[in-house]
């Protein structure tokens, strides 16, 4: 703030504290900015035109930060009268606080009424009303102003280290600023923070951070000195004006994109700041495509997919050229087999012994690969449970912003389910969790699958560990065969979607099932490949076991940092499609997408349906045809052949060649226009049929289609595949596949 702005001596001893509270945060974020760059490791070159970018770029960050996280000591320094309070007398006190009351009655009431915005989501209203609660009983120059502002200087200073705090323990998780999973995270604080108390000695941590605001905040007092020679409120108000008028410049002139600017995703990182970063991801949680991507004409765009999306045993059911629609045509009668779907929390390819891991943490898994089909090149389509969960049910490349799993009008949507039920199949959505953390109850119950969650566990079933997200995986295992000896019990095939929870934070397990003491990372990925054992060994006594596929696969993996915004080995993910009295073992080496496992398995099952999903049967396509989605919630990203092409808002473009074991990168010169086209018209015609109704369900789906003419077999194209190698793990005795 320039001193020429203070006309006045009272002007600049009352707004004095700014100072104070801005040389503050300037130096914890300095300081932060220094831990996390010592997180990040060799992943930053010691090289100081990356500190300098960093901490350059940085403070800019910080002080544009600080322009809005000042506001309340600017409006406190503004509004407290200078010698006397204006509200005084038990009768003036209760006016003021029934009007108060009135007032914020009529806030919520309005905010319900334009917005539906409900009571337990408008506590920043009520924080809002509470800050100005008490104004009209202090008086700047007495000592119920100084005290005032030692209370809010302090609370502050507190909370400027709270967050650096958490952003600590979020880097260490998600080596980032704050994004959009830290929106997320605010939105259900009964798990996030059961997960932090389960996972942190938080007590002992937010103790500590007390102390050393108390010690910063003892120290520095003489900077929150309350004096004030005569200022009157018009006066001060033109500090008020002036901050407004930087606020509104910075909020249109800066955006969160503007540090991306070297090839480093980490260096990028550390020069953001994390206050900004969180609110710039709250307001892109809901990205209009067109607004902010590339885009083509519509009707190029639709030509482009429907192109792709032709195969040899796919034709279009209409000339709409807006309607992608295919009847799919197996070439034998279908396999009426039961179907497990296991969603792996965050089982990365890198735990596998398969993929070159040495802690021998999945044998299971590992002598399960040359028993299944086992597809060495599958790649997920986001970072979080719900993409992994939309790709999964729905076949759709990453929408930006929110997965559809979240949005609004969801409901009724084509899905995999939705081709099972028309054949008579029993489709269930099993979770060792509650179903409504990210509104999973309620996609899944509205799109075709029967939800059962953690409260349908029976009281007198045994629980052998839990957490803030579940119950341990062998105790879901448990539920989901009570499910399926139910259905089968009563005469009708099953599909059920598992999604697992015990690899996840805080990783605890029950004792006695593996060799690492929980709670553990390690040790939570090897329970994970020993309740999968388990599991599977126990539905091998079921008399439905040689008629059930069990398909096994991530919903994302482990970590999603990395040097470039969308390191491509951060999202590789294995899969098993595993049901030895069926298929024929083998190894899958073709590029294949999260979303193509839904019409993949229903080509190995032989399947004739109509179907309007966006991903393919691997199966049918040459193996030059392959491609997967991985995305975040902002930047959208194409992989084909040895290029990946990534969307970015502001109609922005990357176009890199990754290392597919580094997830390095370099950029792609010139840019390869047909793969920019092709991935824009994808996102493209995603985004606008789910805006305007195209992937809904339609009674249509349901008509009956023809298999073609052809032998019986229904083994995957030679062409596409490799016959799995003899040998080709070192687990054996219990840990091995049946």
């Amino acid at each position: 703030m320039s001193r020429a702005l203070f006309t006045s001596s009272p002007l600049r001893q009352r707004f004095r504290p700014l100072w104070w509270l801005g040389i503050a945060y300037v130096a914890i974020s300095f300081v932060t900015r220094i831990v996390l760059l010592v997180m990040s490791g060799n992943n930053v070159a010691p090289h100081p035109l990356h500190w300098l970018y960093a901490f350059g770029v940085g403070f800019g960050y910080d002080l544009i930060t600080f322009l809005y996280l000042a506001w309340p000591m600017v409006l406190f320094l503004w509004l407290v009268p200078t010698r006397r309070a204006p509200v005084a007398g038990v009768g003036r006190w209760l006016l003021y606080l029934v009007g108060m009351a009135a007032l914020y009655a009529a806030t919520l009431g309005a905010l319900f009424l334009l917005w539906h915005v409900h009571l337990k989501e408008s506590w920043p209203i009520l924080a809002v009303f509470l800050f100005f609660l008490p104004m009209p009983a202090l008086a700047y120059n007495r000592a119920s102003g100084q005290w005032g502002l030692y209370i809010l200087g302090l609370v502050l200073l507190y909370g400027l280290l709270f967050v650096a705090a958490s952003e600590l323990v979020f880097w260490n998780e998600f080596s980032s600023r704050f994004n959009f999973i830290a929106v997320d995270y605010l939105v259900y604080t009964t798990e996030v923070i059961g997960n932090i108390r389960e996972s942190y000695p938080i007590g002992s941590w937010l103790a500590l951070l007390v102390v050393l605001a108390l010690v910063v905040f003892l120290l520095s007092r003489r900077g929150l000195r309350a004096r004030d020679d005569g200022s009157t409120l018009l006066q001060r108000a033109r500090v008020p004006l002036v901050w407004l008028l930087l606020t509104v410049v910075s909020v249109a002139a800066v955006n969160g994109e503007m540090k991306d600017r070297t090839a480093n995703n980490y260096v990028n990182e550390l020069a953001g700041n994390g206050i900004y970063q969180f609110f710039a991801a709250f307001r892109s949680s809901h990205l209009d495509y067109k607004k902010f991507y590339r885009s083509l004409p519509d009707d190029q765009a639709f030509r482009l997919v429907r192109e792709d999306l032709k195969a040899p045993n796919a034709s279009f059911v209409s000339d709409d050229p807006r309607d992608l629609t295919r009847e799919i045509r197996a070439n034998g009668p279908e396999k009426r087999l039961n179907v497990v779907l296991i969603s792996v929390e965050s089982l990365s390819g890198d735990y596998l012994g398969t993929f070159g891991n040495k802690e021998g943490l999945t044998p299971f898994l590992d002598s399960l690969v040359d028993k299944s089909i086992f597809f060495d090149n599958l790649y997920a389509n986001g970072t979080r449970t719900v993409r992994g969960l939309e790709a999964l049910s729905l076949s759709v490349p990453p929408t930006p912003g929110d997965s559809l799993v979240r949005e609004h009008d969801n409901e009724n949507l084509f899905s995999l389910a939705s081709v099972f039920n028309d054949r008579g199949y029993e489709s269930e959505f099993v979770y060792g969790g509650y179903g409504y953390f990210d509104n999973m109850n309620y996609f899944f119950g509205h799109n075709g699958y029967k939800t059962v969650d953690r409260s349908a566990i029976p009281k007198d079933m045994p629980i052998h560990s839990q957490n803030v997200w579940g119950v341990a995986d062998e105790d879901l295992y448990t539920l989901a065969l009570n499910q399926m000896d139910q259905i089968h019990a009563a005469g009708k095939p099953f599909f059920l979607h598992i999604m697992t929870t015990s690899n996840h934070r805080p990783y605890t397990y029950p004792a006695d099932r593996v060799k690492f003491q929980a709670p553990s990372r390690p040790g939570a990925v090897a329970y994970t490949d020993w309740s999968i054992g388990d599991f599977i060994r126990r539905a091998q006594a079921k008399p439905y076991f040689a008629n059930t596929v069990f398909v096994i696969t991530a919903d994302h993996c482990a970590s999603s940092a990395g040097k470039t915004s969308i390191p491509i080995n951060r999202y590789h993910i294995p899969l098993w499609i595993y049901a030895p009295k069926q298929f024929q073992p083998r190894r899958v080496e073709q590029l294949t997408g999260q979303l193509d496992i839904p019409p993949t398995l229903l080509g190995l099952l032989d399947f004739s349906y109509r179907s309007r999903f966006f991903g393919q049967d691997v199966f049918q396509l040459p193996t030059d045809r392959g491609h997967a989605f991985p995305g975040t919630y902002e930047k959208l990203g194409y992989v084909h052949g040895d290029t990946l092409t990534i969307l970015e808002p502001r109609k922005r473009l990357e176009q890199l060649k990754p290392d597919f074991a580094t997830g390095d990168a370099t950029p792609v010169v010139p840019v390869k226009q047909a793969l920019v086209d092709t991935a824009v018209a994808y996102y493209q015609v995603a985004s606008d049929l789910y805006k305007h109704g195209g992937m809904a369900r339609r009674p249509a789906d349901a008509t009956k289609v023809e298999p073609l003419p052809a032998p019986a077999a229904s083994a995957p194209a030679p062409a596409a595949s490799t016959p799995a190698p003899a040998g080709a793990t070192s687990a054996a005795g219990a840990a091995t596949a049946p």
